[in-house]
């Protein structure tokens, strides 16, 4: 039998963990894993997530052949899960264009609110909410456009998240994109683990920070930042 008659039968899902065991890269759930998915695979996998889902609503007592509402449940999770919610676990980074700061720019920069959608890695409830982003460029660093900063947002957004960590990946990206002199973030966010189960709250709201570089060391220009965004909801 063939290398190729052989994994044949074996799980798409099996052959990229593989691949990260041996690279020994974390996969968990925030991370990135698109370097270790092969061109074709992203398809098969999501056959492999709607066969597994449908297997999830069988265990729920659920007739999903006789009843027209769920009988294409399993195939629209899966899609909603790989290509939009979770898209930034499976899709490399968008392509952001850098361009040199010709003009020297050194002031404060504010880029929001921008909403950004995700979801808690504890129970898959969305999280909904904005985010601020603070930069103070000095002559090295790259400039880039508004809306990659949206974009940049979006794909890091795009995994099972706590808000803790997604907001320091975020800064991560951003500080290394750009090498500004200082970089601040805020995210305001509504989590519905909190309003559709546990204590039903529909009113908190969680709100967090970072704050890298001349933002963490001067407390002026943190004041300034803070103040010029505005009244949070």
């Amino acid at each position: 039998m063939s290398t190729a008659d052989q994994d044949e039968g074996i799980p798409v899902s099996v052959k990229i963990r593989e691949r990260l065991v041996a690279a020994r890269k974390r996969f968990h759930s925030n991370d990135n894993i698109a370097d270790f998915i092969e061109p074709g695979e992203l398809e098969k996998l999501l056959d492999e997530v709607e066969a597994k889902m449908k297997g999830v609503l069988e265990s729920m007592v659920i007739d999903t052949d006789g009843d027209h509402n769920t009988n294409s449940t399993a195939r629209r999770v899966a899609k909603m899960y790989l290509r939009e919610v979770f898209n930034g676990r499976y899709v490399h980074a968008p392509t952001i264009t850098e361009f040199p700061n010709v003009e020297h720019l050194n002031e404060l920069m504010i880029v929001g609110p921008i909403t950004v959608r995700s979801a808690c890695s504890h129970h898959f409830c969305p999280v909904i909410g904005k985010i601020w982003i603070g930069v103070m460029p000095n002559e090295h660093t790259n400039v880039i456009g508004l809306s990659k900063y949206a974009r940049l947002a979006e794909w890091v957004m795009g995994r099972p998240q706590i808000q803790e960590e997604a907001v320091v990946q975020l800064a991560d990206l951003i500080q290394d994109k750009t090498q500004p002199d200082g970089l601040a973030i805020v995210m305001q966010a509504s989590h519905y683990c909190m309003a559709w189960r546990g204590v039903k709250d529909l009113n908190s709201k969680m709100i967090n920070s970072v704050m890298r570089g001349v933002f963490l060391k001067d407390p002026n220009l943190r004041r300034e930042f803070l103040s010029l965004i505005p009244q949070k909801d």
